[in-house]
């Protein structure tokens, strides 16, 4: 077996344990395990790719090597599961980033080796490039969205689709002088890809703006496709197979998650897109309501009761949970419940919290086991049979006005916690949440509000269902 074919199996074998890896992300059980593969794979890909283009001064290499393996391993540490979506769109404006910047050097090399590219070649780079820059540019926009940088709401103006619509056009046609197809006034190519290059950060910027905050969490999703095709792209720049294919994984996998949320919110990617839906909640806070709605609120002690006399609890955790960290001690609750023989389990709708699967990551550092997770459509019907519902920190996704045909929200699929016999939310206030609407579940006749802050609330339901 020559060299050649060495690099070629480690390629396989990366090839191979991408796919694997990115199956065994399919459930929190196996997760992790998927996850090192994965990394593995790329480390294989990494080494076959420097050994087979022969790379001499390793000393660049390692350094870099070293500074990303502490700056990932520092960030996996620091970044708190809330801030988790702004780290994945940081990411995915790196990997846009490399993309672009591998199309870029290419085209350096060939410019500075005085050879044109082919049209298939310059089609490969202006892909490359466009979704890369594109990429880039919306994922930080979207990252100050989501981190209060940039406001919340819909951020438009008067002709904008225009705009963009000119820009594409452009870009189109600034790609075509690239490809070699014309000249574009009589400007060298660098020049051409360079002006290319601000045009695609300037749609990418244009492209996300007017998104709400609300939809921010299936952009970022969206955009870790686009990266995934940039990098597929990248692949057919520099002829690599592990990198088209890793790439193509990415693009896959990031649009089916795109459409599973848009599913689970009942909205379709163009409304995503264009709708300029949801911005930053003003709902109003406890007490202050000018309404004819009242909201019955209830003590820890009251709450405990409640909980520990009843034969069924189901809980709904939310983002309140999470920005609170308190997935410790609702398990220390549920413990303390169902040492007295009441029957608990968890409410999990697929975008509670920011990302798909973020509570049952958040719950899973707590140690709940897996079977004790169910999803909407596995526990939906349950709740006309329970006795009392726990919400910890979700809205939306248990807002009844998903049934109302006249709501912003009609037709999203929620959990029909309204069905059960009594309910009880944990929430700071009676704000609104990312939909920037009203619930109404909160000031229904079997619903009670323990308002304050999620941790400091369960510590104090610890301690009363102990006694209760």
């Amino acid at each position: 077996m020559n060299f050649s074919m060495a690099v070629e199996i480690s390629y396989l074998v990366a090839s191979v344990l991408f796919v694997v890896g990115l199956k065994r992300l399919q459930s929190p059980a196996t997760a992790r395990g998927g996850n090192q593969l994965a990394a593995l794979a790329m480390l294989i890909a990494i080494v076959a790719t420097l050994l087979d283009n022969q790379i001499i001064d390793w000393t660049a290499i390692l350094i870099g090597m070293f500074t990303g393996t502490f700056i990932g391993f520092w960030a996996a540490k620091k970044v708190q599961m809330t801030q988790m979506p702004e780290l994945v769109g940081i990411f995915n404006g790196f990997g846009g980033a490399a993309s672009a910047l591998v199309a870029g050097a290419e085209l350096l090399r060939l410019q500075s080796l005085n050879i044109d590219s082919t049209q298939g070649e310059g089609l490969s780079i202006v892909i490359s490039c466009l979704i890369g820059t594109v990429t880039f540019s919306g994922s930080f926009v979207a990252f100050g969205k989501l981190k209060g940088i940039v406001s919340g709401n819909p951020i438009t103006f008067p002709l904008q689709k225009t705009l963009n619509a000119i820009l594409f056009i452009g870009l189109l046609f600034l790609g075509g002088s690239i490809m070699g197809m014309y000249t574009f006034a009589d400007l060298p190519t660098l020049t051409t890809f360079f002006i290319f290059t601000i045009a695609a950060l300037s749609l990418g910027i244009l492209l996300v703006l007017p998104i709400g905050g609300a939809d921010m969490p299936v952009v970022i999703s969206l955009l870790n496709s686009y990266s995934g095709l940039a990098a597929s792209a990248a692949g057919f720049v520099i002829g690599s197979n592990v990198l088209i294919i890793s790439g193509a994984l990415v693009g896959a996998s990031g649009l089916i998650l795109t459409l599973i949320m848009c599913k689970a919110m009942n909205r379709s990617l163009s409304n995503v897109a264009f709708g300029a839906f949801g911005g930053e909640s003003t709902g109003s806070p406890q007490g202050n309501d000018d309404s004819d709605k009242i909201a019955r609120s209830v003590d820890p002690e009251g709450a405990a009761m409640i909980l520990a006399y009843a034969q069924s609890v189901v809980i709904v955790p939310g983002y309140g949970l999470a920005v609170a960290q308190a997935q410790h001690e609702l398990r220390k609750v549920v413990d303390n419940l169902e040492e007295r023989g009441v029957d608990v389990k968890y409410a999990i709708h697929p975008v509670a919290g920011r990302m798909p699967g973020h509570m049952n990551v958040l719950l899973a550092e707590a140690d709940v086991p897996y079977d004790k997770l169910f999803d909407l459509d596995e526990i939906n019907d349950d709740f006309s049979r329970t006795d009392v519902v726990l919400v910890v920190g979700a809205n939306d996704v248990v807002n009844p006005e998903a049934h109302n045909p006249q709501s912003v929200i009609a037709g999203m699929p929620i959990l029909d916690v309204d069905k059960a016999k009594s309910v009880i939310i944990m929430k700071r206030s009676l704000s609104t949440g990312f939909a920037g609407i009203d619930n109404p579940l909160f000031y229904m006749d079997h619903t009670s509000m323990l308002f304050g802050d999620a941790k400091d609330s369960m510590n104090d339901l610890v301690r009363e269902v102990r006694e209760a």
